[in-house]
């Protein structure tokens, strides 16, 4: 019998209202996960209303066939959030993405997304594409191990946790399960915060890196400025300081007027993005769900017409 896991929506009701559902509007879950966000804004469209959902976790996605199979109204593809770029210029009046890791994903020890449950270590959001954390770690060299660490998880000990690994592999074989990789990285971490796991840094960073999260975010970023028609509104959840550093700077670049400096008195391009604001949970939910207690979201408006968009 397979196991269930259950997942608490971050911020579902004021990711959905800032969306500003149009009854009749196309809106866009580009990060379906257990579905929280797309049920609310289902019951906001009405019967013309149209919602697209992606994934690319197969358990997410056959949740989502299961809800298509409800209610027609729902478009499901199996891809990562950057495959919003193939979607037509100027669909959609919202898009929505809920970064990071579901909490049936961290759960599930299946999955080797976390340090707290031992099971094999892969980490991948599709299990049937691509290399395992684990594969990866088989046959990266020290240099290549320290720069992914210290990178995607702002680790100060990348380096002493990357020859860490390497002096394993060579005693004792290769590290294949969650807790093997915790292990050694608890032996490299001499000091850490209160309360914080020392794999924490580590286990995000091998995460962000297997499944390139950081890249498919600026590919969907930029392809929202041509999907969003004019008015459409742009929702992003983040979970840690690197998605919402390029969240926030993206909107910020794209905020502001362009003028050429090779025609200084031309009118200036419009901005194709008016920044909005940012919100963070509140301290209830923090205290039901300590997993939204590092979850930031930014909003923004699409305003240039389609088509006026710069790189």
């Amino acid at each position: 019998m397979q196991a269930t896991f259950s997942h608490c929506t971050v911020l579902l009701n004021e990711a959905v209202d800032a969306l500003h559902v149009q009854p009749d509007g196309h809106y866009i879950d580009a990060t379906f996960g257990r579905g929280g966000h797309s049920r609310l804004i289902l019951s906001r469209l009405g019967p013309a209303g149209r919602l697209t959902v992606f994934d690319k976790d197969p358990q997410a996605v056959a949740v989502a066939q299961a809800l298509a199979a409800e209610d027609t109204r729902v478009t499901v593809r199996h891809e990562g959030f950057s495959a919003v770029a193939d979607l037509p210029a100027g669909c959609a009046e919202g898009l929505l993405m809920d970064l990071g890791v579901s909490s049936p994903q961290i759960d599930d020890p299946t999955r080797g997304f976390s340090f707290r449950h031992d099971g094999p270590l892969d980490m991948r959001m599709d299990p049937t594409r691509g290399m395992s954390v684990a594969e990866w770690l088989a046959d990266a060299d020290i240099s290549q191990m320290a720069e992914v660490i210290r990178e995607y998880g702002e680790e100060r000990f990348a380096q002493s946790i990357a020859k860490a690994i390497d002096r394993r592999r060579q005693e004792r074989g290769l590290i294949r399960t969650t807790a093997e990789l915790a292990e050694v990285v608890a032996g490299a971490v001499k000091t850490r915060e209160p309360g914080k796991d020392p794999a924490t840094r580590t286990f995000q960073a091998l995460r962000i890196f297997i499944n390139a999260e950081l890249e498919e975010l600026q590919q969907a970023l930029s392809a929202s400025l041509r999907v969003l028609g004019p008015g459409g509104w742009l929702v992003v959840i983040s979970f840690h300081s690197l998605e919402d550093r390029i969240t926030k700077q993206f909107m910020a670049q794209h905020s502001k007027a362009v003028y050429d400096r090779r025609a200084p008195f031309a009118e200036p391009r419009p901005m194709a993005l008016e920044a909005v604001s940012r919100l963070m949970p509140s301290d209830a939910e923090v205290a039901a769900n300590s997993r939204a207690r590092s979850a930031v979201m930014r909003m923004a408006r699409r305003t240039a017409p389609v088509g006026e968009v710069r790189a």
